[in-house]
């Protein structure tokens, strides 16, 4: 009884620790004064940043299609009321679901409506619920989910490329889907 009560208290205290424990940032990738603008959210995992990685990999790929991108963490964005063109979030799965800032964050936006959105589920291999989850909150919003993807730290993301180095390979797909969404804002004249 009391190593199943001790499992769950640290379960617990881990869970917390990884929701509310990375460090808060915010930066520019590209001409803050450019036209087309994107705004990256995130909410920063304390051991690994594969969430920082895969957000500064997008912006760069959106770079290519002249836009440029906030890439902020859910702290820096309480009071955010500057509108951009492409919204994306980037959550964390922690107990199969995705990270609870990021999530809160959707659900607080005064204004998603209609919004172009891109979702990122991260994970170390088990992901199907969280993405899931992820994109029901986005789509509650009313919100328009063009892409949504979902990479995993340990798991391989490209059976193809298994020689690379993991989290390489993540960032080389994430930027070319930046290039292809950025391509696809702009074919669209959105």
């Amino acid at each position: 009884m009391y190593t199943v009560t001790g499992i769950l208290l640290l379960w617990t205290a881990a869970t917390f620790w990884a929701e509310y424990g990375g460090t808060q940032k915010v930066e520019w990738v590209g001409d803050e004064s450019a036209d087309k603008k994107a705004l990256v959210v995130y909410n920063p995992d304390p051991i690994y940043n594969l969430d920082e990685q895969v957000c500064k990999s997008f912006a760069t790929g959106l770079l290519k299609s002249g836009f440029t991108s906030k890439i902020a963490t859910t702290g820096f964005l309480k009071e955010e009321s500057e509108s951009y063109d492409l919204y994306v979030f980037c959550a964390n799965t922690y107990n199969w679901a995705p990270d609870w800032l990021v999530t809160r964050y959707i659900r607080n936006h005064p204004d998603l409506e209609a919004k172009k959105v891109v979702a990122f589920t991260l994970g170390s291999g088990s992901t199907v619920r969280s993405k899931r989850l992820l994109e029901e909150a986005i789509l509650s919003r009313n919100a328009d989910l063009i892409g949504s993807k979902t990479y995993w730290l340990m798991r391989p993301n490209d059976e193809g490329r298994m020689k690379e180095k993991n989290v390489d390979v993540v960032n080389d797909m994430v930027m070319n889907f930046g290039r292809e969404i950025g391509r696809y804002m702009s074919d669209s004249n959105l």
